[in-house]
C-alpha cells in the first residue's frame, strides 16, 4: 500500500492528504469482495475473510483427522506433529473444560470447545500471513465473531434448558427470597445478561484482533506522513514488535474466548453453583 501511494504521488506530483492516506491504509483490515455468485434476486459475495475462514476450518479438520488416525494406530504419541496437537487437546480438556464442568458434561461439550479454540487460533494466526490478494484476519470481522458468540449463546440457552429443564432454567435466573415487586425487574436484567455475555465475547475478540492491525498500519502511515527516514527506522521496529505481540495475542484471545464460553455454559447448566 505504501509503495502504491508513493508511486501514485510520484506520477501525479501530488501528495495525498494524511486523512485520505490513513483511510486507504486502514482499508487493509476491511473485508473486500473477491468474487460473486449471482442468484435469483440476490448476490452472494465471497470476501477475503470468507476464504480465510474456510482455510482455517479446512486446516483444523485435516490436522485433527490426521492426529485421530495416528492415535488409533499407535499406543502413544510419536513425533513432534502428533505430540504438539495432542498436547493442545489435553490442555483444553484437562486445564479448561474439566476444571469448570463436571465430567459428564465436559465429555459431551469438549469437541465444541476444542473446535472453538483451534478454529479461532488458526484464524488469528492466518491473519498474520501476508497471502497475496486474500490476506486478512477473519476474526477481525464482526460478522465472524458474532457467529461464534451466537453458537455460545445457543449452547447457553439450549444446553441450560436441556439439562435442568425449561421451567427451572428460566426460574433459576432469579435468586430466591427477593420481594415480589423486584422479581420481574431481576428476571429482565438476568435475561439481558445472557445476551450481554455473548456480546462481550463477540466484541472482545473483534476489538483485540483489529486493534493490532490498526497500530501496525498507523506506524507505517507515520513514515509517509512525516516523510522522513529518521521516522522510518523506529516506526518499522515498533511495527515488528507489535507483529510479534500479535502472535501472543492470537493464542491469548483463542484461550479467552474459549474459556469464557466454558464458564458461561457451565453457569447455565449448573445453576445451583
Amino acid at each position: 500500500m505504501l509503495t502504491y501511494l508513493a508511486t501514485e504521488a510520484a506520477q501525479t506530483g501530488d501528495k495525498p492528504e494524511a486523512g485520505e492516506m490513513f483511510i486507504q491504509l486502514f482499508s487493509h483490515v476491511e473485508a473486500h469482495t473477491l468474487f460473486s455468485f449471482p442468484g435469483p434476486g440476490f448476490t452472494i459475495n465471497v470476501t477475503n475473510h470468507t476464504v480465510m475462514t474456510l482455510i482455517a476450518a479446512a486446516l483444523a479438520f485435516l490436522i485433527f483427522v490426521t492426529v485421530a488416525r495416528l492415535a488409533r494406530r499407535r499406543d502413544r504419541p510419536k513425533g513432534a506433529f502428533q505430540n504438539a496437537f495432542e498436547s493442545v487437546v489435553l490442555y483444553v480438556r484437562d486445564e479448561m473444560v474439566t476444571k469448570v464442568m463436571i465430567k459428564e458434561h465436559a465429555e459431551k461439550l469438549m469437541p465444541v470447545f476444542l473446535t472453538f479454540f483451534v478454529f479461532i487460533l488458526f484464524c488469528n494466526l492466518l491473519g498474520l500471513v501476508p497471502l497475496p490478494g486474500i490476506a486478512g484476519t477473519a476474526t477481525s470481522n464482526l460478522a465472524v465473531t458474532a457467529a461464534l458468540a451466537g453458537i455460545t449463546l445457543f449452547i447457553i440457552v439450549g444446553g441450560g434448558m436441556y439439562v435442568v429443564g425449561p421451567g427451572k432454567f428460566w426460574t433459576s435466573l432469579v435468586p430466591h427470597g427477593l420481594p415480589l415487586p423486584i422479581i420481574p425487574f431481576m428476571f429482565v436484567i438476568e435475561v439481558l445478561g445472557i445476551f450481554i455475555k455473548s456480546s462481550v465475547l463477540c466484541i472482545r475478540l473483534f476489538a483485540n484482533m483489529i486493534a493490532g492491525h490498526f497500530v501496525i498500519l498507523a506506524f507505517f502511515g507515520l513514515v509517509y506522513v512525516m516523510d522522513s527516514y529518521a521516522v522510518m527506522v523506529p516506526a518499522v521496529l515498533f511495527a515488528v514488535f507489535v507483529t510479534l505481540l500479535e502472535v501472543l495475542v492470537a493464542f491469548l484471545q483463542a484461550y479467552v474466548f474459549t474459556f469464557l464460553s466454558i464458564i458461561f455454559v457451565s453457569m447455565a447448566i449448573h445453576p445451583e453453583h
